[in-house]
């Protein structure tokens, strides 16, 4: 049986080129990169092409890129400092972030009593934006704005040069989980009024484990991670040298083909979606996912007419079947909570039918299209 793995909002297939330069790095550049001695070095030296590497893609400093562990760690390292450091006493956020923005939210309020005010998210999906400037025109005090650019879970976009300038009319700081854009979108952060932007390897055919987070120059942190001097002092701990080529080479990879890789992709969500709609009458696409002005290329959450008794047999069907996908997010689907971003856009009736999320990348084909909807009409057709 050939497997399909169309989960790749979850995580992605590591490149084998990516592989190899790990592995090189693993066998001949073991010096701890704080080491002064030759060995300490070479690995240093890797360590700071990769920051150039990123810094340059978006056309900013290498000293405004910092390395960390994943996405999660980023976005609570921006979070918690701009309200410990730079005295941001009101977030503006949207019911439809990821949980590592909802969640490290949710524990300052409690912790530090800031003031949580979320935007309005239209019927497809999209950020209310006369709602955001209406909340930003009214806010009396120190503000941070955190807004997703992709939508993990129906892919909706943000316009970051609009929310941007809003950020900068109105005084308030700007960060956005760029986790679902990085390696498929070019930013040119020189041009855009953004503060904080996050990327995680694993997103992007790299190593899970590394991510990056980029903090505007003007803005003064401290110390996120106590200990050493690591991360120029913001982020203690002996950095992981062959993870950070690792991503440096799948960030490079996804860049310097990124006009094909997206056409391809692109090409495949359309495929899927003009097939389903032949296949399954009925057929309901999340959000504006069916959208290529407004979401992602690369997902798309569709809710199928199937009765609620049967919805928790269609995840099981499809998994004996060797199709792999997404219910809610990865980092939700393990539990019996629903998914919080369809809460917030869907109809009650539309809630208790069952949705799923297909997402897709480079390594997918055409074939597997063919075979995923045929598994999903057989499903429906057997109600």
């Amino acid at each position: 049986m050939n497997k399909i793995y169309f989960d790749n909002a979850a995580t992605t297939k590591i490149d084998s080129v990516v592989i190899d330069q790990m592995q090189k790095v693993m066998i001949e550049n073991y010096g701890n990169p704080n080491s002064t001695h030759s060995h300490g070095r070479s690995s240093r030296t890797l360590i700071e092409k990769a920051r150039k590497t990123i810094a340059n893609e978006f056309n900013v400093s290498a000293s405004e890129i910092y390395f960390t562990s994943c996405g999660t760690e980023s976005d609570n390292m921006v979070l918690i400092s701009a309200v410990r450091d730079l005295d941001v006493k009101t977030i503006v956020t949207s019911k439809i972030e990821h949980k590592a923005v909802l969640n490290v939210v949710d524990f300052l309020k409690e912790t530090e009593s800031i003031e949580i005010v979320y935007v309005d998210i239209l019927e497809n999906g999209l950020i209310d934006y006369d709602h955001l400037e209406n909340i930003l025109e009214n806010c009396k005090r120190k503000s941070l704005v955190s807004l997703m650019h992709i939508n993990n879970e129906i892919g909706s976009i943000l316009d970051l040069e609009k929310v941007g300038n809003l950020c900068k009319k109105f005084n308030s700081l700007f960060h956005s989980d760029t986790v679902q854009s990085i390696g498929k979108y070019k930013f040119n952060l020189s041009d855009l009024n953004i503060d904080f932007i996050v990327g995680s390897a694993h997103k992007f055919h790299g190593p899970k484990g590394i991510g990056f987070v980029y903090i505007n120059k003007k803005l003064n942190l401290n110390p996120f991670i106590i200990g050493g001097n690591q991360e120029r002092g913001m982020r203690a701990g002996t950095e992981s040298v062959h993870n950070i080529v690792g991503m440096q080479t799948a960030f490079e990879n996804s860049y310097s083909n990124l006009d094909a890789n997206n056409k391809h992709i692109l090409n495949l969500k359309l495929n899927f979606i003009k097939s389903i709609k032949k296949s399954i009458p009925g057929i309901k696409f999340n959000g504006s996912c069916d959208d290529n002005i407004n979401s992602s290329f690369s997902i798309l959450n569709v809710c199928l007419p199937v009765n609620e008794d049967r919805s928790i047999l269609l995840e099981f069907n499809l998994d004996i079947k060797g199709i792999s996908c997404s219910r809610g997010s990865a980092c939700q689907s393990g539990t019996n909570q629903g998914s919080h971003v369809l809460n917030s856009i869907l109809s009650i009736d539309d809630l208790k039918k069952p949705s799923l999320r297909f997402s897709f990348s480079k390594y997918n084909k055409h074939e597997e299209i063919i075979e995923v909807v045929s598994a999903l009409k057989e499903f429906v057709n057997s109600n």
